[in-house]
């Protein structure tokens, strides 16, 4: 099975609004930390996609966001999920209750302490780093353990 999706970083004074997913049943992401994002719906542009679920998630509207790389998820349990990767440094509206978890501004250098997909630290390191648009490709083992990662086809160590 193949899916499309979103993932995107909010910036604002050094933080990254981040998600603590809680609240959503049979999640594959439960008490992890992400950026906000979701999957394509029918007929949806990364972009289009990436502004809808960043609204219905946080309330704000993306007035400046950059696609800077897609990531290739190997689940091990016969899902491959391509993600579209963003931060975004401008929004306007209002903050809302996210029904998938709480939302929090966490300062960047702190992020890699939270509860995050061995994966997420690499693309988040990536992204401080300010690399050029990536392709990064991780393959976990079906039980949640990264097993192999590689960077514009290149093998990275993990």
């Amino acid at each position: 099975m193949v899916r499309l999706s979103t993932l995107c970083y909010l910036e604002r004074d050094g933080q990254y609004l981040m998600l603590h997913r809680t609240r959503k049943k049979n999640d594959i992401n439960q008490d992890k930390w992400i950026g906000v994002g979701g999957h394509f719906e029918e007929d949806e542009s990364p972009e289009e996609c990436l502004l809808r679920e960043v609204k219905e998630e946080t309330g704000y509207r993306l007035t400046s966001f950059w696609y800077r790389g897609i990531v290739t998820f190997v689940s091990g349990n016969g899902v491959t999920e391509y993600m579209s990767l963003f931060t975004a440094d401008g929004f306007t509206g209002q903050e809302i209750v996210c029904d998938e978890g709480e939302l929090m501004w966490v300062d960047k250098e702190k992020v890699l302490e939270l509860n995050l997909w061995e994966g997420d630290k690499i693309f988040l390191r990536l992204l401080e780093e300010k690399r050029e648009f990536f392709s990064l490709k991780l393959v976990y083992d079906g039980a949640g353990r990264l097993t192999e990662a590689a960077l514009n086809g290149n093998g990275l160590d993990i």
